[in-house]
């Protein structure tokens, strides 16, 4: 193994990447050959055991603790390592299987001083708390001043604070810097070997950046000069972070200007960003990871520029003249705070256990962190948002700008972040999640593998289902297509994906980093944003889709001047709000997530919309079908499933749905006229902010055209076999993929596939294909429209110019070759309009052959009373 993995290293190192953390088998490994190593060969390999391995509950992670123990309770006598020195190395491993072995410790007389000072500035305790307490309630003096140093807060003022005064290097990317941008999604595969991934971050040129291999490779060549200069990097943009919630990104651009975590291999923290607008979902997730994102005006800063940055005074200065720059104010006063403890995730633990140890010890509340500053008292009523996370607190409602930690109900994660949560969650020590229901998919990667993506959906189904998880199988479909189907009405939730945005609820998506902990503790941190109204008023005419309503949020918000599509100086009123819909109450549940889903790209924090309760009934009997049926076909975590059965039981038996209150406050309301919309509303190449009508963009040509991603249903794909049923040579490359196997297998039986096939159309498996542009890609500079989430440059296809638009408007486009006129849309949807409501008709699965069995027999849920769930 020693040799395997120094070829390995030597290989990394000409990339200039340093090795990959070592797996439980070379870990054991390395320890048989550390035991007969001697000099350079044995210094060699302990720093490898010392830094190489994984930290938290990895299997690596078992093995490195296991013999350090032993080495410690044997007193080293092989020679191999001295037990004060393995003390220490014990203490670097953050929590999880290295714990308990200190915590045995503190009753040795020998080494319980030292034991305990490792426990003293190890966070992640979780219950372990109790064993250490009751130590120290018996009289145990080592574990007595664990709980002290915990009181004090030691594990925060060890670290050093922010300080006064950084000086900076600018690295300044011009325009949007989007996620796809730091993270591409062709490189997905790579995400969890976070130097290996960082090598692809901004690898298409653009204005002052210069990648070493266009298309593969970013400027690191550029990279390296700058840090030349022996100053940390800033990044600077003047929109960053737009996009997916990936973590990725945020890992590929802190791999670049952060620093090394002692102790953790692979991984890095810290880091300064600046932007004129930094998304919401991209800043959480820099806070997580213990970076510094500020907003501010950054017009004046360019490439290679000294800078010093003052934090607590909200200046920047050119470093060599000290002339004024810009000013900013902080988000948020605990900023700082956040910085110091290496992120908001680590120092939300800390004051936990820092605020426990204290009330067992009978001490009054810490003084010693940064408080968020409460909002201003107010009088008002509670939008309906306000009154969800208000319940998830055990409140009325949660007020704006008020910090505030809701139970999280659902989590969901997907393949191309689940390789990142799952090592998240093994650094946070988790070994069974606190939330009520995690749902992990494979939708992805599931249509065109990687040997990694086979690796990965082989492995992480056992790892999700031992921690009481839900695993679907490859092949499935989309993640938010089945995770709807498990939700609680009025509940909060999250997902490493930022289209979790639940029809029934709220999410609040994030990275990796804050859904592990969120599954793991079951809460979230939330600086609770203000909403923004849409009410829809007047009836929806005829040929408009719910696609159109999408648009013409963005499109009468330009027009009200709330929204720009210019990236300098750019405004958006939903950035970091919440968008709460209402006037569309009828709107069925599927109906529902098309508008929520939708509000990611509106870069808001959250969206809510108000329905009826009869559509949401109707939504969970379907749903207590297809769960009862998960558990049948053999889905695990099969006791999860059947909990969140009882739930669901539970709200049927007693309906009731949270309204917002007639007084609510909104930070904009904006009213659209459904009788005003009379065509068809796009997005044009290459901006999903950029809302057009259709007779604006008449006659683009379009060469592919792509319908699937989660804002589709059964009922898009019914409306495009309509207008196919007479075509049987498309002009334009159709790309067809259902969101989930229930839709593909349903659209089977009802003869749709043939008609697809008849028309020309290209089926791809369920799943997202090529929505995220990860697997299959539309022709390099083609024109395109499709029904997906985003149309960022490169996403669907290099260059490619794409049009986002309802499925029908999709087809129809497909038909012709080009954008059609009004009339002609309108023409078309003739077919669709006197069968309306059959093609429109959802998958309630209560009323399908194939799930009844499992909906009427109900031992399937019997099976699991009585036990622990």
């Amino acid at each position: 193994m020693s040799d395997s993995y120094s070829k390995h290293v030597q290989e990394r190192a000409l990339k200039n990447l340093p090795p990959e953390p070592l797996n439980a088998g070379q870990t054991r490994a390395l320890i048989d050959a550390l035991i007969c190593a001697e000099g350079d060969d044995k210094n060699r390999l302990l720093e490898r055991l010392a830094h190489c391995v994984p930290p938290g509950v990895d299997p690596a992670a078992s093995v490195k603790a296991d013999f350090l123990y032993q080495q410690i309770k044997t007193g080293d006598q092989a020679g191999i390592i001295p037990p004060q020195q393995a003390i220490e190395l014990l203490g670097t491993m953050q929590g999880g299987y290295n714990i308990q072995p200190l915590i045995d410790l503190l009753d040795d007389p020998q080494w319980a001083s030292c034991a305990a000072q490792q426990l003293s500035h190890t966070l992640l305790i979780f219950e372990k708390f109790n064993d250490v307490a009751e130590k120290a309630q018996q009289g145990n003096h080592p574990a007595q001043a664990v709980m002290q140093s915990w009181a004090r807060g030691e594990w925060f003022t060890r670290r050093p604070a922010l300080p006064e005064t950084m000086t900076l290097n600018v690295f300044r990317v011009t325009g949007e810097t989007n996620t796809d941008d730091l993270s591409p999604a062709p490189e997905a595969w790579s995400r969890p070997d976070i130097p290996l991934h960082a090598l692809s971050m901004l690898s298409h040129p653009r204005e002052g950046v210069e990648p070493d291999e266009p298309g593969s490779r970013g400027p690191m060549t550029q990279l390296a000069t700058l840090k030349q200069q022996g100053y940390p990097l800033v990044y600077v943009g003047d929109v960053v972070g737009t996009g997916s919630s990936r973590k990725s990104a945020t890992n590929s651009l802190l791999w670049h200007i952060g620093r090394d975590i002692p102790w953790v291999p692979n991984k890095r923290n810290g880091g300064v960003v600046f932007g004129g607008k930094i998304a919401p979902i991209f800043f959480n997730t820099l806070e997580d990871s213990g970076a510094l994102p500020v907003e501010m005006d950054v017009s004046g800063l360019k490439t290679g520029m000294l800078i010093d940055l003052y934090p607590y005074r909200g200046e920047v200065r050119d470093h060599a003249s000290q002339q004024l720059i810009t000013r900013f104010t902080l988000k948020t006063a605990v900023l700082p705070d956040e910085v110091r403890a290496g992120g908001r995730i680590p120092l939300i633990i800390g004051r936990s256990l820092t605020a426990r140890a204290r009330e067992w010890l009978g001490l009054p509340p810490s003084d010693l962190f940064r408080q968020p500053e409460a909002p201003a008292p107010s009088t008002a009523g509670f939008t309906l948002a306000q009154k969800i996370v208000g319940r998830a607190c055990g409140v009325a409602g949660v007020r704006p700008g008020q910090y505030c930690e809701p139970k999280i109900t659902t989590v969901g994660s997907q393949d191309t972040t689940g390789g990142m949560t799952r090592d998240e969650l093994t650094d946070l020590a988790c070994l069974r999640f606190s939330t009520d229901l995690f749902m992990q998919s494979f939708c992805h990667t599931s249509a065109y593998p990687k040997p990694v993506d086979v690796k990965l959906h082989e492995t992480l189904p056992e790892f999700i289902s031992l921690r009481n998880g839900v695993a679907l199988r490859p092949g499935d479909g989309i993640i938010h297509s089945w995770l709807n189907r498990m939700l609680i009405p009025d509940t909060v939730g999250t997902g490493a994906d930022s289209h979790t945005r639940f029809p029934l609820g709220i999410s609040f998506p994030g990275g990796s980093g804050l859904v592990a902990f969120a599954a793991a503790t079951g809460i979230m941190p939330l600086d609770m944003p203000e909403s923004v109204l849409v009410r829809f008023t007047g009836d929806m005419q005829k040929g408009i889709t719910l696609r159109d309503l999408v648009h013409a949020i963005p499109l009468y918000a330009i027009r009200q001047g709330l929204l720009t599509v210019e990236k300098k100086n750019k405004i958006n009123i939903f950035s970091g709000r919440i968008l709460e819909i209402e006037g569309l109450s009828s709107l069925k549940a599927e109906q529902a997530f098309e508008l929520a889903d939708a509000s990611a790209e509106r870069s808001a924090a959250a969206c809510v919309l108000r329905l009826e309760e009869e559509n949401v009934a109707e939504f969970l009997r379907s749903d207590i079908a297809l769960l009862r049926w998960m558990i049948e076909q053999g889905y695990q975590h099969a006791g999860t499933l059947a909990r969140r059965i009882t739930e669901m039981e539970a709200w049927l038996a007693n309906p009731s749905l949270l309204v917002a209150d007639q007084d609510a406050e909104y930070a904009a309301i904006i009213e659209i006229d459904l009788t005003e919309i009379t065509e068809p509303i796009v997005c044009a190449p290459d901006d999903p902010d950029d809302a057009r009508l259709l007779s604006e963009v008449a006659g683009s040509p379009v060469e592919e055209v792509f319908i699937g991603s989660c804002m589709t249903n059964i009922g898009h794909f019914r409306a495009v076999g309509k207008l196919l049923s007479d075509v049987k040579d498309l002009p334009a490359r159709l790309w067809l993929a259902p969101p989930t196997k229930m839709d593909a297998q349903q659209l089977s039986r009802e003869g749709y596939f043939n008609r697809f096939i008849q028309a020309g159309a290209r089926i791809e498996p369920a799943g997202c294909s090529l929505c995220m542009g990860n697997q299959a890609r539309v022709r390099q500079g083609s024109h395109a429209v499709s029904t997906s989430t985003r149309n960022f440059p490169h996403r669907l296809g290099t260059d490619a110019r794409v049009f986002l638009a309802s499925a029908e408007l999709s087809a129809v486009a497909a038909m012709m070759g080009k954008m059609p006129t009004v009339e002609q849309y309108l023409r078309q949807m003739e077919k669709i309009h006197p069968h309306r409501d059959e093609t429109y008709r959802y998958l309630n699965f209560d009323q399908l052959p194939h799930y009844r069995s499992a909906h009427d027999e109900k031992r399937v849920i019997k099976t699991f009373a009585g036990q622990n769930l």
